[in-house]
């Protein structure tokens, strides 16, 4: 991949996650993910159909999150979050694990649950991403969760919400990568805060990057890649 700044941009979901953020901080990041062209705009649910106003027409996908930030809802309150995230306009879905449930092995509970927002979500038309959290569970956990994302073709294997005790990292997304086959994507998230370890990431295995200091990141990439090609 021959990387520049506006590359960059595209492998980004800007986060606008933040528990206290609100409708101003949804302006403004939509705002930087417009002027950087961004893969999407990753909002909290309840401001997805605003995200979806203010991103019609451009190239920046709207999405949203579901059973975030701890994954332990039922199944049937996490399908009726995906149904409400389609109808506002999401194009994206990044879905938490049952943790607990991974952690104690329930692999048949944990399967069925992915199949069903999965299937909810290719309905509509849009991406389904499953996020692991990572920190809380071993190789043999990782190894299984992603044959079953691999069999069930989900869109994206995702790391990390952000909000456990550790993010991604390189590791684990290189175990994903190399777990899954090419048509599932693996999108690197929690704690990519500078352009090494975003660069980091990508050297892995990883095809999307969540952050929030995305304006950082994609300047830090113009002022390189520049740099680079003139030198």
């Amino acid at each position: 991949m021959q990387l520049s700044g506006e590359v960059v941009a595209a492998l980004i979901d800007h986060a606008v996650l933040g528990q206290a953020q609100g409708s101003a901080d949804l302006e403004a990041g939509c705002s930087v993910a417009l002027e950087l062209e961004t893969a999407s705009v990753c909002c909290k649910p309840a401001w997805l159909s605003r995200c979806a106003e203010l991103l019609e027409g451009s190239v920046v996908l709207p999405s949203t999150v579901i059973g975030f930030p701890h994954g332990s809802h039922s199944t049937s309150v996490k399908l009726a979050e995906a149904r409400q995230a389609l109808s506002d306009g999401g194009a994206e879905l990044d879905m938490v694990v049952n943790v607990g449930r991974v952690r104690d092995g329930a692999w048949g509970e944990v399967t069925e649950e992915i199949r069903s927002i999965l299937e909810a979500t290719r309905t509509a038309g849009a991406a389904l991403k499953v996020i692991f959290e990572t920190c809380f569970l071993d190789r043999d956990q990782i190894l299984r969760l992603c044959g079953i994302c691999s069999e069930l073709e989900v869109d994206f294997v995702k790391t990390s919400t952000g909000f456990g005790t550790a993010g991604a990292t390189v590791e684990h997304v290189g175990l994903m990568r190399s777990e899954c086959p090419e048509r599932v994507g693996v999108k690197a998230s929690g704690g990519i805060r500078d352009l090494d370890t975003l660069l980091a990431m990508v050297e892995a295995g990883a095809t999307r990057i969540g952050a929030s200091g995305s304006a950082a990141l994609v300047s830090a990439a113009h002022e390189r890649f520049c740099t680079s090609t003139v030198d």
